[in-house]
């Protein structure tokens, strides 16, 4: 079963129609995800968070100057990809990747999905770019969005606001998501691709909210590194 296709990112529009879109779409959400205190387990997992985050980017600060120079030398400006994201409770943040596409690839691709997504980044992918995805360091910059408490290391996959809209009309229960923190990893990305559809994702995402422990916070980052190194591996 194929996901939907995803519709065409709206760009161009002004800073105070694209503001009141975006408070409007948070407050919907948030009144649709009836969003309590949490679990106390959620204290535990975000006390985890800030230490692994604060810990990695610390560790990792000589290698991402390295990499933000590079990108800037080989294919300028922007260094940092910032895309709006639905986040817990419905609230929309930005969300921060090392660019690894051509300036403007976005506005390209914003109207594919699945396999026909990938075959046209592919061809959108700078060559710095596919050594980052390969290695998956394009993603560390979300530990910022991580220690600002806008992610979490494990949740599900944060996801524009446009195509949470649209796959919220097809699937009801997509609100559910919003119960906990979208993360840098997930439950889903160990298990399935991106081509996969949106309700095999959702089964996965759901799995994890309901049965998220300590066990399983960790089980998944375990996952993803093994993972990663696979993928790697995989290229040489």
């Amino acid at each position: 079963m194929n996901g939907p296709r995803q519709p065409p990112l709206r760009t161009g529009i002004g800073g105070g129609e694209a503001r009141e879109s975006t408070e409007s779409l948070a407050r919907k959400y948030a009144d649709m995800s009836h969003i309590d205190d949490g679990r106390s387990i959620d204290l535990v997992l975000r006390g985890l968070d800030v230490v692994i985050s604060g810990t990695t980017l610390l560790l990792l600060s000589p290698l991402l100057i390295v990499v933000a120079l590079a990108t800037r030398l080989s294919s300028g400006s922007p260094v940092l990809y910032k895309g709006q994201r639905v986040g817990r409770g419905g609230h929309v943040f930005e969300m921060y990747k090392f660019r690894t596409l051509a300036v403007g690839a976005e506005s390209r691709l914003g109207n594919t999905y699945g396999q026909e997504l990938t075959r046209r980044t592919d061809a959108e992918v700078t060559a710095l770019g596919r050594v980052l995805r390969a290695v998956h360091l394009d993603e560390v910059p979300q530990l910022l969005n991580v220690l600002g408490g806008q992610m979490s290391i494990v949740g599900p996959r944060p996801i524009r606001p446009t195509f949470f809209e649209e796959i919220s009309q097809r699937l009801p229960q997509y609100w559910q998501r919003l119960a906990v923190r979208p993360g840098v990893t997930g439950f889903a990305q160990t298990r399935i691709t991106r081509e996969d559809s949106w309700d095999d994702k959702l089964s996965h995402d759901m799995e994890y909210i309901a049965d998220r422990s300590l066990g399983l916070y960790f089980r998944v980052i375990f996952a993803t590194v093994a993972r990663v190194i696979v993928l790697a591996l995989r290229r040489n």
